[in-house]
């Protein structure tokens, strides 16, 4: 079988990654170093598994990259490893300058010195972000694939950097890749950080639910799993060094968000009408993005397509999340 590297794989969107990969025919090999936003515990039913390696490496770790790649030399690496809450960001940006800058640029460097960009079909698969393009508020259309970036926070300022040595690095040293532009992921195992286990687990728990704001900043938002086979039908069928955006046309404001979860909860896990009243708003944080859209038509020609609606997606997610007990 293949063998595909994938950096990050404990993470959120990895981790589903993993999953649904790992059943396919391929060898796959997880790096990730396992900070706080991961959860191993999510894969630990793949140690059986005789197509399942893990390496407990960080990325930095340059040296360590290019034996596991000498080692296996795999026909995709699929990048995921990443610091991603703006929050934070914000907070303090050293280990988001790094993770995404300095790591992307360790893993390229180690792509060559283990001479994977040789290989044929080989494709360093990057994974970013809508958010380096940055408020589209104003914008009359959904952005494009090939708009000037223009990120707003130190998380997206990270991520376009990361996404500028992909691209020179493929134009100078010939390594071929695809870079994805998600939107906003929700599904299970997400980090309690992000916005819709912190709407979920406040219910669960009788808090309030804090929304920045007037709360009229809009996302696109996307069921985890529809990503996963977006970036999979990148990887197989993508055009070289060509770059794809991931949305799902599910653009909503952070106030009707959480209503539309409070709605789910009472209506399909029988909480009670109270919950509306856990949403407040709190002051706004620096830089906010009012609103994010993609335009999507170049990766459907491709033959991808979503295959869960906001709701089910949010039904699916909140189900799991009560089935933890609490949020992972």
């Amino acid at each position: 079988m293949q063998n595909i590297v994938v950096t990050g794989g404990a993470g959120f969107i990895g981790s589903n990654f993993v999953k649904k990969v790992v059943n396919l025919k391929y060898n796959l090999i997880n790096i990730d170093c396992l900070t706080y936003a991961s959860n191993l515990d999510y894969l630990k039913y793949l140690k059986n598994k005789n197509n399942y390696f893990f390496y407990k490496t960080n990325i930095l770790d340059e040296k360590k990259i290019i034996y596991i790649l000498k080692k296996f030399n795999p026909l995709y690496i699929f990048n995921f490893a990443a610091e991603t809450h703006v929050d934070n960001s914000i907070k303090d940006s050293s280990v988001f300058i790094k993770t995404n800058i300095l790591g992307t640029y360790s893993l390229l460097n180690a792509v060559l010195k283990a001479k994977c960009n040789l290989r044929k079909n080989f494709k360093f698969i990057h994974i970013s972000t809508d958010e380096v393009f940055g408020d589209v508020s104003k914008l009359k259309r959904k952005t494009l694939e090939s708009d000037v970036y223009n990120p707003s926070s130190p998380y997206s300022a990270s991520k376009a950097s990361s996404d500028h040595l992909v691209t020179a690095w493929g134009r100078t040293y010939n390594i071929s890749y695809n870079i994805s532009y998600s939107c906003n992921n929700f599904g299970p195992n997400q980090n309690n950080e992000k916005f819709i286990p912190v709407i979920i687990n406040n219910i669960i728990n009788s808090k309030k639910i804090p929304i920045y704001g007037n709360g009229t900043q809009q996302r696109d938002w996307i069921y985890v799993d529809d990503n996963v086979n977006g970036i999979l039908k990148i990887a197989k069928y993508g055009k070289k060094n060509e770059k794809y955006n991931i949305g799902a046309d599910s653009l909503i404001s952070n106030n009707d968000l959480v209503k539309i979860i409070c709605n789910i909860l009472i209506k399909k896990f029988n909480f009670k009408k109270e919950i509306f009243k856990l949403a407040y708003n709190v002051k706004d944080r620096p830089g906010h993005d009012e609103k994010y859209h993609q335009n999507s038509n170049k990766i459907k020609k491709l033959g991808w397509k979503t295959y869960y609606s906001i709701y089910q997606g949010l039904e699916k997610t909140i189900a799991w999340y009560l089935s933890k007990g609490s949020i992972s």
